[in-house]
């Protein structure tokens, strides 16, 4: 089943939103107060919105809640791996490596074989992500280690919460009633624990951060409804597999915009991954 042209795009437009939030959350000094304010600067807009949308079919509800545990994962992951790695690394591994590590689990435990092309695109992922997790002189400092370790776990969590969310937003008649659940799911629990992990000096926290944690939810807002909202209408693995040229944007930012250093060869490294996770998402 061919994408429209016009998803295409929409898709690719998600797939550059959904780098810069992240390098929003990367820039930040508070990455757990960036982090919550990216994830509830939407609540207001789809708490309004919900009056004027579909209830959410129950068949969706187990799905919604699923996705919101493991996205309280792929946070407290995605914090942990920006405090010891670059944007410019962690992104593209932590995004690349998902499609990947499903479809080496799936051959393994259920015996689902790769086709010539799969296997490929896998072989490229993994010389990706190698290139990423070490250095020219094949040296990687400790807390570079962390970082890599920490972006592969992602990954299975990345996997995990677009599949759930894939098959939640077909189930809940409303792809759009979804989106603004799921953001009103997440947020309130994440607000409660940073207000408490920061009392005392909540103010202090949020000040300097508020604006640009408010810009990056309204993009991650507009990103994440794209994706959804795509899925609804279209193959998982194809929009997945567009999707994935995210890495691209998160390295060129990191390296560009962030000025991190082995931008070349870390733009290099994600061109590969982004075109190893395409052939494996569209392969057979």
């Amino acid at each position: 089943m061919a994408l429209d042209l016009g998803i295409i795009l929409l898709v690719l437009l998600a797939a550059g939103l959904h780098a810069s939030w992240n390098a929003i959350v990367k820039a930040g000094g508070d990455r757990l107060v960036m982090t919550t304010l990216v994830m509830t600067g939407p609540t207001p807009v789809c708490l309004v919105a919900l009056f004027y949308l579909p209830a959410l079919q129950p068949e969706a509800w187990p799905f919604l809640i699923a996705s919101a545990l493991i996205h309280y994962l792929y946070y407290a992951l995605l914090i942990g791996a920006y405090k010891h790695g670059d944007l410019s690394q962690v992104y593209p591994i932590s995004r690349g490596a998902a499609p990947a590590l499903v479809a080496v689990a799936a051959w393994v435990f259920a015996g689902e074989a790769l086709s010539v092309r799969e296997t490929l695109g896998v072989v490229i992922v993994s010389v990706g992500i190698m290139s990423l997790a070490w250095r020219r002189n094949g040296t990687r400092l400790p807390a570079e280690s962390k970082a890599v370790a920490l972006a592969l776990i992602n990954g299975v969590a990345i996997s995990a919460y677009l599949i759930v969310d894939g098959l939640g937003v077909r189930a809940a008649g409303n792809a759009f009633s979804y989106i603004c659940w799921l953001f009103i799911v997440e947020a309130m629990p994440l607000l409660a624990l940073t207000l408490w992990l920061r009392r005392g000096r909540v103010r202090e926290s949020f000040a300097p951060n508020w604006k640009p944690g408010i810009l990056g939810g309204v993009i991650a807002a507009i990103s994440y409804g794209i994706a959804l909202w795509a899925m609804s209408l279209g193959p998982m693995a194809h929009i997945v597999a567009l999707r994935e040229t995210s890495v691209l944007f998160g390295a060129a930012l990191g390296a560009l915009v962030l000025k991190e250093s082995f931008g070349k060869q870390r733009i290099l490294a994600a061109a590969a991954v982004a075109c190893g996770a395409v052939l494996l998402n569209l392969g057979s």
